[in-house]
């Protein structure tokens, strides 16, 4: 969590964005910033629209209204795979690695934005990032653990070198051990100067690295603050936190 990015310029700044799944209205109207320097974390029950707006702002959704400005740069109309160019990556819900791939095979995948020159040192990053995909190099990606598949996740996503990373879910299906990892893990990947947008139902786990925090509910954002004055917030505890 990195202090004072409170002065810091709009990042990312999403401005009244209506997404309709059919005639469903899943995103209504919704508006939020993230700071360069920052983690803020998206919070909210199943079926709020959390991935919905993830999904929007990386192009695979479109917004029937406002924009999603990145940098100073209407992103709106950029196609999905087009977006990692200008410094965006996601970490998808259920991590979507190339199962029958080696590790090395899926994060040269995440590199395809990158010269050929920067890869080799790209994936000398990753496995100092994550030992544990070092030890497994040339195995399978689909035979890796659910936490290690994670890792794989995450580690192919910095292959890109982006300036903001989006994770959806990333603690779905792990142990409480290996979801503690994977949040120091985001924490150290912050505090070297990624900017991170985080969509979490572990609210306490997320609220807890988190600089900023909005909570969705059907659509909406019905509140918004520091991840300090979330955490204590009667009713964020009472819907979110088991208080």
């Amino acid at each position: 969590m990195n202090e004072g990015v409170q002065n810091m310029s709009a990042f990312l700044t999403v401005n009244d964005i209506n997404v309709y799944y059919g005639a469903i209205h899943a995103i209504k109207g919704i508006s939020f910033r993230v700071n360069e320097g920052e983690i803020v974390t998206l919070i909210g029950a199943n079926g709020a629209g959390k991935s919905t707006t993830l999904k929007t702002i990386s192009g695979v959704l479109r917004s029937k209204t406002g924009s999603i400005e990145f940098c100073g740069k209407d992103i709106g109309s950029i196609p999905a795979h087009k977006l990692i160019f200008e410094g965006i990556a996601q970490v998808p819900e259920g991590r979507h690695i190339f199962q029958q791939l080696t590790v090395t095979e899926n994060l040269e995948m995440g590199a395809y934005s990158r010269p050929n020159s920067e890869i080799k040192d790209g994936i000398e990053h990753v496995f100092n990032r994550f030992p544990r995909l070092r030890e497994r190099y040339k195995q399978v990606a689909g035979t890796l653990s659910g936490g290690e598949q994670q890792m794989l996740a995450m580690g192919r996503a910095l292959m890109s070198h982006p300036k903001l990373l989006m994770l959806d879910e990333p603690s779905m299906g792990l142990s409480p051990l290996l979801v503690n990892e994977i949040f120091d893990i985001i924490k150290e990947l912050n505090e070297t100067g990624t900017t991170i947008l985080l969509v979490e139902q572990n609210a306490k786990m997320a609220l807890s690295i988190a600089d900023r925090a909005y909570v969705l509910e059907t659509g909406y954002i019905r509140k918004e603050g520091s991840a300090k004055e979330l955490l204590s917030d009667e009713d964020v505890k009472k819907a979110y936190l088991g208080g």
